[in-house]
């Protein structure tokens, strides 16, 4: 049944991992109809205090607060920009040539948990921590945490509405190559004097499997319902957004959304303040198959897209992205 929502539904995650049968089912049913008809939700306990966010939007707004080229010392566009400090202007949206109007900040995996034995240990690159911004890494490394597990209890939420069992994605996302990006949409002291079409954030579909979002600085986030309107993305301060990816929606032939969305500019006289944001990009392992679910093709609904790897999508959609060569 199509459902089309003013705004994302609210749900509390404990009713998943600590809830009665009853209260976990009823998590999953409004998680499906949610994922089915607008691919977002807004979720709290999700693990992530707001003592740690505050120093974590601290950490970063002290390092985007730094001179361009101190900046630069953390730029690395030979690995494709996964790690570290990537400069103004640089991504824009898939079909796109206008670089949005933000810079940004990548932490991955940390090699150090990641078991010798595991092939992956070798195919990441290091972190790079800002040494002008000590506290830095263990905030960036704390949220990474708390976020990844919050993304694997969704996930066993998502498995069951695919009728898969619980721990389905488990051992597709040990140590995935998921991605804490902290975002800067840089103050424009004159909007006559950028492209007429650059945005904060053009519209776009998430990469990867989920995305958790923790509350961003200022408003401007919406998303584009199934009728063609864009509606506001609101969330209390306890919440998480948490939306579907393109790799889930390839994964799943388009039975779970991933939503367009998109970062606006505010009115003319506001584009000379900052605003901040910061979205954990759950991806996984790059050998996990996203061969479209058995389940999820039908004569009704036939397969809509090619078999690929995740690593492969990843690849193909940084180079459409400016971010890979």
């Amino acid at each position: 049944m199509e459902i089309l929502f003013d705004e994302i539904p609210s749900l509390d995650l404990a009713d998943f991992t600590s809830g009665t049968a009853e209260q976990k089912a009823a998590f999953v049913k409004k998680l499906s109809d949610a994922y089915q008809n607008i691919g977002f939700v807004a979720i709290k306990n999700h693990g992530l205090s707001q003592e740690l966010q505050d120093r974590l939007y601290h950490s970063i707004k002290s390092f985007f607060a730094l001179p361009d080229e101190i900046k630069a010392k953390y730029e690395k566009p030979e690995i494709g920009f996964q790690r570290g400090y990537t400069g103004k202007g640089k991504e824009h949206a898939k079909g796109r040539n206008t670089g949005d109007l933000k810079e940004f900040y990548h932490v991955g995996q940390e090699l150090s948990n990641i078991p010798d034995s595991d092939p992956l240990k070798s195919e990441y690159p290091a972190n790079l921590w800002p040494d002008e911004i000590p506290e830095f890494e263990n905030d960036a490394n704390e949220a990474f945490r708390i976020l990844e597990n919050a993304g694997k209890s969704m996930l066993k939420a998502i498995a069951l509405i695919l009728e898969l069992p619980e721990d389905y994605f488990e051992d597709k996302v040990a140590y995935g190559n998921s991605i804490l990006r902290q975002i800067h949409y840089f103050p424009i002291e004159n909007p006559d004097e950028v492209p007429a079409d650059a945005v904060r954030a053009a519209e776009h579909g998430d990469i990867n499997l989920i995305t958790l979002l923790m509350g961003a600085s200022a408003d401007g986030l919406q998303v584009l319902r199934k009728d063609g309107k864009w509606i506001p993305i609101t969330a209390l301060p306890d919440q998480l957004v948490v939306n579907v990816g393109d790799m889930l929606e390839r994964l799943t032939n388009k039975k779970l959304k991933s939503t367009i969305h998109r970062v606006v500019n505010p009115p003319k006289e506001k584009m000379n303040s900052s605003r901040y944001s910061i979205p954990f990009f759950m991806h996984p392992r790059s050998e996990m198959d996203l061969t479209c679910l058995d389940s999820c093709v039908s004569e009704e609904n036939p397969k809509l897209f090619t078999d690929a790897t995740a690593g492969e999508f990843l690849d193909e959609r940084l180079r459409e992205l400016g971010l890979k060569k």
